[in-house]
């Protein structure tokens, strides 16, 4: 979120409230200037300032309200008197009309007097602005973006047609043709609107399939004649990069798009299959800062935990789950805490997601010899002091990475486990002593994604006796391990109805639930111990304070974050 209002004059309020020190606010000027960052970004990540006390600060400074269009209703006519361009552009909603005939307007800047009279002007009325907060702004354009499945099947509809008409011969004439090019733009348009992570493209044996994946979840939306695939398929080559006339390899590639205001990083796919070239594309917004850990959905008990073993000069940070889980995102997040003027951060990844400055990212590439294992020895001798691994797959990777922790390199990566205490006997089984993992490992963070509950159409109701009995079920599996459990059962659980905003689905966004195991004192002597047993070093866990991924759901549940069924759903996958 940019800054509405010289940055002088919220130093001043946060001085005055007592939140701040005017040495410590002019640091972290100088910090967001060194990461390209708003100071508001920073206050919020560094947890000096919570995001909405900031944003009332701010709203009252301008002599403003917050829009808070999640307890607002966004009149849909009222909002496209301004075409979806021109909102994007100047970073406004104008979302209903005052009882004196005014235009509501949810804007970025308030106090931004050109664009209040370029409103005035173009709608004919006067506006009330409002302070937009970076969630109102979403919450309008993603109405903008609602139009219905059959407005866009119509659409590519007409484009099919006209491209079955045509008459190119050639892989690169295809790529080229004007229907082609106006139906692979309106499948990333659709899905940048839908707020989708990932397109597929499957072949199919007499049409093309296209499913979104959006929060998690995959939804079917359109099937077209296989006569264009060849044609699709070649226009998707040549804006990533690849050989249009290789159609037996697999290939990868990435191409940047944009949709007026909004770029994204798109990652390409390219897999052979029975019936034809499969394409996923892996959709990243190019402009995206890593996330704090609260804005990644982390409790501040766990923020406080993960903080604290990042103070430590070397050792092992893992992160650890299924593919998919957000991973590399809490990696992130972690390298940006880490990421100060006196230390030499290096990283090798696969692939890289997001440039991040002041770090030196190398992107593996096994056909020209840069593996992980390469690349982590090479960086040895590039003097750093914190080194990002993507991945720890194999023995040579592990075996590195102990013995960069032990010569006082701090070694961030993460390991396929299910949990957090799992990935201790795994770093056995990939050869690492013991003695070793206890000496370096520092803390693993293990972690799900859950869907949130849309703000636009939450309700709460009282469980039913089949689902408490689950729930009861899964604490109860817990207590019996150490007898130890913190949490109870919530009195109401929350759901989303489903609305224009969430696209009829309840749900709008994700986030993660986590646990963390900080290896104590206590628990490198479990991990050395030549007795050790998996069943112990959970005992001892629970009894050092360890919480499991669960409880921390049913903590998110009990404050209307996510649904009890998004929570079982990730925890037995």
């Amino acid at each position: 979120m940019r800054l509405p209002l010289p940055p002088e004059l919220l130093k001043k309020r946060l001085i005055q409230e007592n939140l701040i020190t005017a040495e410590r606010f002019d640091a972290l000027v100088e910090e967001a200037d060194r990461k390209n960052q708003s100071i508001i970004d920073l206050l919020v990540s560094e947890g000096l300032v919570e995001a909405g006390y900031l944003e009332s600060i701010i709203a009252e400074a301008l002599g403003v309200t917050i829009a808070n269009l999640g307890v607002r209703t966004i009149d849909e006519e009222t909002l496209r008197l301004l075409p979806e361009d021109l909102a994007r552009r100047r970073q406004v909603i104008v979302f209903g009309r005052e009882t004196d005939g005014t235009l509501g307007v949810a804007m970025a800047d308030p106090s931004d007097l050109e664009t209040i009279e370029f409103l005035e002007q173009r709608l004919k009325v006067k506006v009330k602005p409002y302070l937009a907060t970076i969630d109102d702004l979403r919450r309008g354009f993603s109405i903008y973006g609602s139009r219905s499945t059959e407005d866009f099947k119509h659409i590519i509809e007409e484009n099919v047609q006209e491209s079955l008409r045509s008459s190119t011969k050639t892989a690169a004439e295809a790529a080229a043709d004007l229907p082609i090019v106006s139906i692979v733009n309106n499948i990333l348009s659709y899905a940048m609107a839908l707020r989708a992570s990932d397109i597929h493209l499957e072949i199919l044996e007499e049409t093309i399939l296209i499913r979104y994946r959006v929060d998690g979840i995959l939804y079917e939306i359109l099937r077209i004649p296989k006569a264009i695939h060849s044609a699709i398929v070649a226009r998707i080559k040549l804006l990533s990069g690849l050989k249009i006339d290789e159609h037996y390899t697999p290939q990868d590639g990435r191409f940047r798009y944009q949709l007026v205001d909004q770029m994204i990083d798109i990652r390409v796919a390219v897999m052979p299959t029975y019936y034809g070239e499969k394409i996923v594309c892996r959709l990243l917004e190019a402009s995206q800062k890593p996330l704090s850990l609260e804005e990644l959905g982390i409790l501040p008990r766990v923020a406080e935990t993960i903080r604290r073993e990042l103070s430590k000069a070397y050792g092992m940070v893992l992160v650890c789950g299924p593919t998919g889980c957000g991973k590399t995102t809490t990696l992130y997040a972690i390298m940006d805490i880490l990421n100060k003027p006196g230390v030499n951060i290096v990283s090798v990844e696969d692939p890289i997601e997001y440039n991040m400055r002041y770090v030196n990212q190398t992107q593996i590439n096994v056909q020209a010899g840069v593996t992980f294992a390469d690349s982590l020895r090479a960086f040895l001798r590039q003097d750093p002091n914190i080194i990002l691994v993507g991945e720890i797959r194999d023995r040579e990777t592990a075996e590195i990475g102990v013995q960069a922790a032990l010569t006082g390199h701090l070694i961030l990566s993460s390991i396929h486990t299910s949990d957090a205490p799992t990935a201790v006997p795994r770093l056995f089984d990939l050869g690492v002593p013991p003695f070793l993992v206890a000496s370096t490992l520092n803390i693993v963070v293990a972690q799900r994604l859950v869907r949130r509950i849309c703000t636009s159409c939450i309700y709460s109701y009282e469980p039913g006796a089949d689902v408490r009995k689950v729930v009861n079920d899964e604490l109860a599996i817990l207590a019996g391990e150490s007898g130890v459990t913190t949490v109870v059962l919530p009195k109401l659980f929350y759901k989303g109805k489903g609305c224009p905003a969430c696209n009829g689905t309840g749900y709008r966004g994700r986030f993660g639930i986590y646990e963390a195991l900080a290896i104590t004192e206590k628990l490198k002597r479990v991990v050395s111990d030549p007795k050790f047993t998996f069943e112990l070093l959970q005992t001892e866990a629970r009894r050092e304070g360890f919480r499991t991924m669960f409880e921390d759901g049913l903590e998110k549940v009990e404050l209307a974050m996510t649904t009890i069924e998004e929570v079982l759903r990730v925890v037995r996958e």
